[in-house]
């Protein structure tokens, strides 16, 4: 019909072959571990020979590239998705986002171990595959800096805080919430640091980078 848009078929089943990939190599790992997805294996799920494979992503690399921008974009939609339901107390809403980043994790350890641990030799993330982690970070900083928490180091901390919990349940309670249990002293703790420890979003004013503890 005349004003509508001519579809690219040969482009949407290479893209729709290329995300078959994709999903047959995120099968692999999560059945075998990150380190042992290979071309021929993912060929095989797929239903090409392993040549036919380079028609479609030039190395490895380049699927664990596109699995690493899949992961984190699923994260960061899934935060937008969230938004209606931050609460306004300054604790609970870290503690929601907390938990939110927690639960994301420990649901599936070989994406999280793929976005977070650099566990397979010679691969780093594109700049393009990493953008979306980018976005993640800095929504995070513009996050927390309503809840009156401006500078860098303490958004490092909180990160390095939750990533570590998140790291403690996957190795010592796997399927459980034993470190999980802790994101609500961890918040607490973290404010009281900060002396952030009443409710709200009122930012708490800081000089020069400096705060006085009490």
């Amino acid at each position: 019909m005349l004003g509508e848009t001519k579809r690219n078929r040969i482009s949407e089943r290479r893209e729709a072959t290329r995300r078959e990939i994709v999903e047959a190599a995120w099968q692999v790992a999560r059945e075998r571990g990150l380190a042992e997805v290979t071309l021929r294996e993912i060929a095989r799920r797929v239903g090409m020979q392993a040549p036919s494979l380079y028609g479609h992503v030039a190395s490895k690399n380049e699927i664990y590239d596109a699995m690493f921008a899949q992961a984190w974009t699923q994260f960061h939609e899934g935060v937008r998705g969230i938004d209606q339901a931050i609460p306004e107390d300054r604790e609970r809403a870290l503690i929601f986002f907390a938990r939110h980043f927690f639960d994301f994790a420990v649901h599936d350890p070989v994406r999280y171990q793929l976005m977070n641990q650099r566990t397979i030799p010679g691969f780093e993330p594109s700049p393009e595959a990493y953008a979306p982690a980018v976005a993640v970070l800095e929504d995070l900083g513009q996050r927390m800096a309503e809840f009156g928490i401006t500078e860098q180091e303490d958004v490092d901390l909180w990160v390095a805080l939750i990533g570590g919990l998140v790291n403690s349940q996957l190795a010592n309670d796997p399927g459980g919430d034993r470190w999980g249990r802790l994101l609500e002293r961890t918040a607490r703790m973290y404010l009281r640091d900060l002396d952030l420890t009443t409710a709200g979003t009122t930012p708490v004013p800081t000089t020069n980078g400096d705060r006085s503890r009490a």
